[in-house]
């Protein structure tokens, strides 16, 4: 029997999974690693984090599974998108990665929508704003210029990891679409872009296709990982659209929605749809998009709520779903790193509203999954206003979608039919992808009918969508009254 490895880095762990040729899930293993927050707005990783919990996967992974690494025939490595990391002429890290949810570009994604604003959205489909590379790297550039003279290689999160794995310096057309670099139109790095950092061409990896196979896993990265010296390495491509693919969304008109570190639903379709409020990628699948929205902190904020006050998932939930639907009137705000859609505002904050001494614990871990799920509803509201057609009937991916509570609170508020595979991981839709690249699977379909398996299904009890409809009016004035308070400061 052979397989296919696919390992994914998201926000707060790397997780992975093997396949075998016949898309039966055989083993997973996944490591969490920290996001550092050394002042405020910042949001960073370690490099050396991303590559332990590397090594850790496929250490683990391959003794679980009781396999002999000379039967991986692939690996693909993908990781969330527009997370930068600056390196030295020997390309050695030269600090930590700023993370895409770092805020403290501010300032500088403000200058350049007064400046070129137009210009830029022209040419990348996105309007400045701190989640992209370019008013990051001015960010850098300015904080500490001593630091930017030994700049010599500018990586991505994955293509650092696969660097490591393979020597081999390049990234995929959609990991540029991030970046605010690229230009939509040439689908090459931009000059002008480029100028506006100090960056040229050399300074960037060279773009190739996300199934090419682009080097090989070398001498010293199998002693540090167990692979064996010499598998075939694709390029790999971004969390969010392998996501999109590990769960079947490969048609238009497919819908996602996604409860991971960010949220993000998405519709998959044949044009981009270029807006302020909307993330525009290019699907893996020849002449598809999926645009979507974006809110930053879905389970980042359940996650930070865990670590901050304590308990389990399970412990939690199940408080929680004890209480009636709005959590007794308090109110939760997921702006930890400011919002995306519909605002496209980093200075908001996340907040409690409406606590009363009748309130425990459950009542906030309660409004915190509604919060999201408001979060949610108000990028669906902006996304129908843009007349983009989609199925009825949508599948939840991302870790979120494992809690019972969460799927159901999220179908009611949104008022959508949700449904959910064994696994929707990014990582399984990077073994899908080496399988693609590989020959394995004859086309991106074909991997979808073979690795897809459907799990459960969700309807949204209708009258606590009425419900939920009231209670969000109130959460949008809320965040009328909050915004100008934040915008202030």
């Amino acid at each position: 029997m052979k397989y296919l490895l696919g390992i994914d880095f998201g926000g707060g762990a790397s997780k992975a999974t093997l396949i075998d040729t016949f898309g039966n899930i055989i083993a997973e293993s996944t490591t969490e690693y920290p996001t550092l927050y050394p002042e405020a707005g910042a949001c960073e990783q370690s490099p050396a984090d991303w590559i332990k919990a590397l090594c850790n996967n496929t250490v683990s992974i391959i003794k679980n599974a009781g396999i002999e690494a000379s039967d991986i025939l692939c690996v693909a490595i993908d990781s969330a998108t527009h997370t930068s990391l600056l390196c030295d002429k020997d390309f050695k890290p030269l600090g930590n990665a700023m993370h895409w949810t770092d805020t403290r570009s501010r300032t500088e994604a403000d200058a350049l929508r007064e400046k070129m604003g137009e210009e830029i959205f022209k040419k990348t489909y996105h309007k400045p704003d701190t989640i992209w590379t370019l008013p990051q790297l001015i960010y850098l550039k300015n904080k500490n210029p001593e630091l930017w003279q030994s700049v010599r290689y500018i990586f991505f999160e994955k293509d650092y990891i696969r660097y490591f794995l393979t020597n081999a310096y390049c990234t995929d057309y959609i990991e540029a679409e991030g970046s605010m670099l690229f230009n939509y139109n040439t689908m090459q790095w931009d000059d002008e872009l480029l100028e506006l950092a100090g960056l040229n061409k050399d300074m960037l990896p060279p773009i190739v296709k996300p199934t090419d196979i682009v080097g090989k896993v070398t001498d010293s990265a199998a002693a540090a990982t167990g692979l064996k010296a010499g598998t075939p390495v694709i390029c790999g491509t971004t969390d969010t659209v392998m996501e999109v693919f590990a769960s079947g969304a490969v048609k238009s008109g497919n819908i996602t929605v996604k409860l991971a570190t960010a949220g993000r639903i998405c519709v998959i379709t044949d044009k981009p749809y270029p807006d302020r409020h909307i993330i525009n990628y290019s699907h893996i699948t020849n002449g598809l998009w999926y645009p979507g929205t974006a809110t930053k902190s879905c389970a980042a904020s359940y996650r930070w709520y865990r670590d901050t006050f304590g308990g389990d998932y399970k412990e939690l939930d199940d408080a929680a779903a004890k209480l009636p639907i709005g959590a007794d009137g308090l109110r939760f705000h997921p702006y930890l790193n400011g919002e995306l859609t519909p605002y496209a505002d980093p200075t908001l904050c996340g907040s409690f509203i409406g606590i009363r001494a009748t309130h425990t614990k459950a009542h906030f871990t309660r409004s915190v999954l509604e919060g999201v799920a408001m979060s949610l509803l108000d990028s669906k509201l902006y996304l129908d206003s843009l007349n983009i057609p989609y199925d009825s009937v949508a599948t939840a991916i991302g870790g979120g979608t494992k809690g019972k509570l969460w799927r159901q609170i999220t179908a009611d508020v949104l008022g959508i039919t949700l449904k959910t595979t064994v696994s929707s991981d990014s990582s399984l839709g990077s073994a899908m992808l080496a399988g693609v690249a590989m020959g394995i699977f004859k086309d991106n379909e074909d991997a979808v009918q073979k690795c897809v398996k459907h799990k459960d299904i969700t309807y949204p009890n209708f009258e606590n969508t009425k419900k939920y409809a009231e209670i969000f009016k109130e959460y949008k004035k809320l965040h009328d009254a909050l915004a100008p308070v934040y915008n202030a400061r």
